[in-house]
């Protein structure tokens, strides 16, 4: 552990069975390679596991209070409040803003990984994450019409395919667990997809996920010479940008499965007939690897 280094800190969400979330280990892992920084795993099970979520909820500002303090130490030590990133997961990501709230901002980066919506729904910006909440704030939605956060709460908000209904999720009850946790641990999967440097999820900046769909928002001048956002780890790079712009919300598409990347191509057509035909057109791509039908 080395002060001098960046650090980030982990933190989990809403844990009904007390059972240590199946990401964590991977998350770390990932994370270790991204460049040399401390990683700090925040455990604040007493307060998670418990199967009144509500109860969960009011122990997330004890956790938070916690957190500041051992942070705060940090500082005393020598650490600097910018160089430190909390990645929050769920209910984690609002305890992750509580901490920003309590030190005024001044932490570097705040990562919420499809912030939890029970009992946030109505929550003024004091009282969930927020963009306030540190130098740079990005989050990311997945289940906004269930156990997910509607709205935008950051600089930037990537909304994967809508920020709901993920694909490869289950559509019936009859599912089991799968149906209640799929779409909201697909943020989770995302994240660790994009800290593998071959998994490049782009945002493309857009008022609606139906314009996006329509081709109408893949257009990436508000952030020349730099492509569109990524998410991910690598967000940061768009910080400055991100930060003049204000809040930013972008939209992208993925598979099923790993790697999750979904290309997006437009083709724009001119025509020069000034008399009215009707066709169709066919258009099949073709790679190093397979072709499109």
């Amino acid at each position: 552990f080395d002060l001098h280094r960046p650090t980030a800190f982990v933190i989990h969400g809403y844990r009904p069975t007390g059972a240590p979330p199946i990401w964590i280990n991977h998350i770390v892992h990932l994370l270790a390679q991204q460049e040399d920084m401390n990683i700090i795993v925040v455990d604040w099970n007493r307060g998670a596991a418990n199967l009144n979520y509500f109860t969960a909820v009011s122990y997330t500002r004890e956790a938070a209070h916690n957190l500041t303090g051992f942070i705060k130490t940090m500082q005393e030590e020598g650490a600097s409040l910018s160089s430190i990133h909390l990645i929050g997961v769920s209910l984690g990501a609002h305890l992750a803003g509580f901490v920003g709230a309590h030190l005024k901002g001044k932490i570097g980066r705040i990562t919420g990984l499809d912030p939890a919506g029970p009992m946030f729904t109505s929550a003024t910006p004091e009282e969930r994450l927020d963009p306030s909440d540190a130098m740079f704030v990005d989050v990311l939605h997945t289940d906004m019409n269930s156990f997910g956060l509607r709205g935008a709460h950051g600089h930037i908000d990537f909304y994967a395919n809508g920020g709901a209904d993920q694909p490869g999720c289950p559509k019936t009850i009859f599912a089991g667990k799968s149906y209640f946790v799929c779409d909201h641990q697909r943020s989770v999967f995302l994240f660790l997809c994009s800290l593998n440097q071959s998994c490049q999820l782009t945002g493309y900046p857009c008022s609606s996920y139906g314009r996006f769909l329509d081709g109408q928002c893949l257009q990436c001048e508000a952030f020349k010479p730099a492509s569109c956002p990524v998410l991910g780890y690598n967000t940061s790079q768009w910080r400055e940008a991100l930060v003049r712009l204000g809040q930013t919300k972008v939209f992208f598409s993925t598979t099923s499965s790993l790697p999750y990347r979904k290309l997006i191509y437009r083709v724009d057509m001119v025509t020069w007939n000034q008399y009215l035909r009707w066709g169709v057109v066919y258009i099949r791509l073709h790679g190093g690897r397979s072709s499109t039908e």
